[in-house]
């Protein structure tokens, strides 16, 4: 994942009251989730626990490296995303 236009989309989001960071946050949400964003070095059962969230929230998983440095926030693990046009950059900017 590029960090600089990923850590910029994840920055607007944030300042727009768009992003919930935390397992805990996530699974607190109410509402819509367009992306999850997932920290690879997670531990198992924090793995899992993102899973059944995606399978919950009915959206897509983008797993990365770093995820505590791209939101500026110290042993961060997951990232949700609840805007959609957001959403639909960051996984774009996946593919490239």
């Amino acid at each position: 994942m590029a960090g600089s236009k990923t850590e910029t989309y994840l920055g607007f989001c944030r300042r727009a009251g768009k992003l919930a960071l935390g397992v805990n946050a996530v699974a607190a949400t109410r509402g819509r989730v367009y992306l999850l964003v997932a920290d690879r070095s997670a531990s198992p059962n924090t793995q899992k626990e993102i899973q059944k969230l995606a399978a919950r929230f009915a959206c897509p998983v983008v797993w990365t490296d770093g995820l505590d440095a791209l939101v500026h926030k110290e042993a961060c693990k997951l990232a949700a995303v609840r805007e959609e046009h957001l959403a639909a950059a960051i996984i774009a900017q996946e593919k490239e």
